[in-house]
């Protein structure tokens, strides 16, 4: 029996190196060599060395003929399938990365929610939530009606041996790849081996039985799906998932894509029942766009196949400061309040984004913010002027304010009327 091989492989960026040592030349990261054990039979170890003799010849065949397209498995989510170059391929490989809270279990979960609403038969295995968090994300976002299978399982021997145990479904996600474990190797889950050996067990199923595999990843510090770059090289296309957690908007872009245009974007807004897709994101960021100021232009860009147009604005003005800025609405209420002397309504909340022409532009979540003041006692508001709709802030009485101007105007009426009202 052969003796088994120590190797030493960094879990940074999977380099394997002749011995120990401190630094990884490949990377750079300290103290992030391992050593391991390669028997050169366990999964992920490659082709078995057979006995020499010849192999079986393979068809050749010329380059001009024809090939019809892969067949697609569309979600009915525009951006996604957009992304994907027109839906999920069967048999693909799909590699899913962003920062933690982003909104990728989301995504997927309406995405195969989507796909059990056409009549694919879909499974979701979870390696980090219980049946029961799965459950009550899926109610919070008004799908726990849907036909999707749910598991949660890390052990990869066994989800395969489920997955084939019947008719092998259409999609199959796996969150995330960093919990996946196989019993041939001895490493720990989230390790280089264990996420090289899990891809590649995965993959294999994906292309044996015609199903698509989404694979979830973690990212980095530094930005990049944790785990070996040869996981990205054994999918057929990988996508991030951006954007701020403290921000509704998120962007999907497919950086490698096999069946379809790389450096494509989908734009989704997250909201209270989970992400929605902007199909118009021009719109989205020229919507509150006030063509009379100065200092604005708008810039026509391409991301990737789709063109995206963007208000760019710059602000000069003399300062003592060496970074002069702007403040929002109610840091600019209160500094109004504090130069005149004149305090503000104390029932009166204020909110919203002042950009560098002055005028005040609508923010994230106004409704929860109204609805919070409403619980708290607050009888009125001063929002950006798009918020003040009639069917917003409940009990609440509304004031839109368009740029500074209205504001200055707003608050020395309001301050009349109350000192005529004390007088009387």
């Amino acid at each position: 029996m052969a003796r088994p091989q120590r190797i030493f492989v960094c879990q940074s960026c999977g380099a394997v190196a002749a011995r120990w040592q401190g630094r990884c030349e490949a990377c750079g990261e300290w103290n992030t060599i391992v050593e391991e054990t390669s028997d050169n039979t366990g999964i992920g170890s490659g082709p078995q060395k057979a006995a020499r003799g010849k192999g079986r010849q393979i068809e050749l065949v010329a380059m001009s003929g024809e090939s019809a397209d892969p067949p697609r498995l569309e979600s009915a989510i525009a951006e996604l399938d957009r992304v994907l170059g027109g839906g999920l391929v069967p048999g693909s490989a799909l590699l899913v990365g962003g920062d933690p809270g982003i909104g990728k279990s989301t995504l997927l979960l309406q995405a195969m929610s989507a796909l059990s609403n056409r009549g694919h038969d879909v499974v979701y295995i979870s390696g980090e939530e219980a049946i029961a968090q799965v459950r009550m994300r899926a109610r919070r976002l008004g799908l726990a009606e849907t036909d999707v299978q749910l598991g949660a399982e890390t052990n990869l021997r066994d989800i395969i041996s489920t997955l084939e145990s019947g008719r092998p479904p259409d999609a199959v996600v796996i969150d995330s790849i960093q919990t996946m474990w196989t019993d041939a190797l001895d490493s720990a889950p989230g390790t280089v081996a264990q996420v090289r050996a899990s891809a590649q067990e995965l993959v294999r199923f994906a292309k044996k039985n015609g199903t698509a595999v989404i694979l979830v990843g973690h990212v980095t510090k530094e930005g990049q799906i944790a785990g070996p770059r040869v996981v990205e090289h054994m999918v057929d296309a990988v996508l991030y998932f951006e954007g701020e957690r403290g921000h509704q908007f998120r962007i999907l872009r497919a950086v490698k894509n096999r069946f379809g245009p790389a450096n494509e974007i989908g734009v989704f807004e997250m909201g209270a029942l989970g992400l929605t897709e902007v199909p118009n994101p021009s719109a989205l960021f020229l919507g509150e766009r006030d063509g009379g100021t100065s200092g604005s232009a708008v810039f026509a860009g391409i991301e990737g196949t789709r063109p995206v147009l963007v208000e760019i604005q710059a602000l000069v003005a003399q300062s003592a400061l060496g970074t002069p800025r702007r403040a929002d609405l109610a840091v600019a209420s209160a500094l109004v309040s504090s130069i005149t002397g004149n305090p503000l309504p104390a029932e009166c909340v204020i909110f919203g984004e002042i950009a560098l022409s002055g005028g005040v532009r609508p923010v994230s979540q106004m409704d929860a913010r109204l609805k919070e003041a409403e619980k708290l006692g607050f009888s009125s508001a001063i929002v950006p002027a798009g918020a003040a709709r009639p069917d917003a802030g409940g009990a609440l009485k509304l004031t839109g304010i368009g740029d500074l101007a209205s504001l200055l105007a707003h608050l020395a009426t309001s301050d009349d009327t109350e000192r005529a009202s004390r007088d009387a």
